[in-house]
């Protein structure tokens, strides 16, 4: 969930509430924080990310950094991810995002407040088995988050990590044995799943 200066080609515009596309919340609509430049990952753009990651979000333990609204990590939830750990800084939208799980009953939600940068530093225990990186698209910030989550031992073997940026961006640098399995465009939006070093992964067909 980015912050973006601009209007984007295949985001949404600012709404009022951000549906669920899927799963067991499908249809449910969760408010949305009034912070400037918030903006959800667009509907289409959900629905074709789950169905690449369909044969592995059941009981995944995952991570959204830049949450926003928390559209990843609720639709994740939604479709049965075990647990989503939310990380967002933004006052406003870490209050909206604690409503949204309260509505919700989302046990598996893990909300915390806090930059995404300062805690990828701080290193993890692995075992997360998906990252979900829509950070701001101004600046190169997915190599760096990417570095960040390899050198801190963030990751289970097999994880997938997610990655959103401007559809004319440079590709983010990824980590050493890290190949890209699935990328798609929306609009100004390139999307793309990467499949981790040592993981063992699907198909790099890119699904039509």
């Amino acid at each position: 969930m980015a912050r973006r200066k601009t209007s984007v080609a295949g985001a949404e515009p600012p709404p009022g509430r951000v549906r669920i596309v899927a799963g067991k919340w499908r249809g449910r609509r969760l408010p949305v924080a009034d912070v400037a430049g918030l903006r959800p990952t667009g509907e289409r753009i959900r629905e074709t990310l789950f169905n690449w990651l369909a044969p592995r979000i059941e009981g995944a333990r995952c991570l959204d950094l830049y949450a926003g609204t928390g559209a990843l990590g609720f639709e994740a939830l939604s479709r049965g991810a075990g647990q989503v750990t939310f990380v967002e800084r933004s006052p406003a939208a870490v209050a909206a995002l604690r409503r949204a799980a309260a509505l919700l009953g989302a046990e598996g939600a893990r909300i915390h407040a806090g930059d995404a940068r300062e805690l990828l530093r701080r290193g993890g225990q692995g075992g997360l088995d998906l990252v979900f990186l829509d950070p701001p698209f101004d600046g190169d910030r997915l190599s760096e988050l990417c570095r960040l989550l390899a050198e801190g031992q963030w990751l289970a073997p097999a994880a997938a990590v997610y990655l959103e940026q401007a559809r004319d961006a440079p590709e983010a640098a990824l980590p050493e044995g890290w190949r890209t399995i699935r990328e798609q465009r929306a609009g100004n939006v390139r999307f793309t799943l990467v499949l981790a070093a040592g993981g063992a992964g699907t198909s790099a067909e890119d699904p039509r």
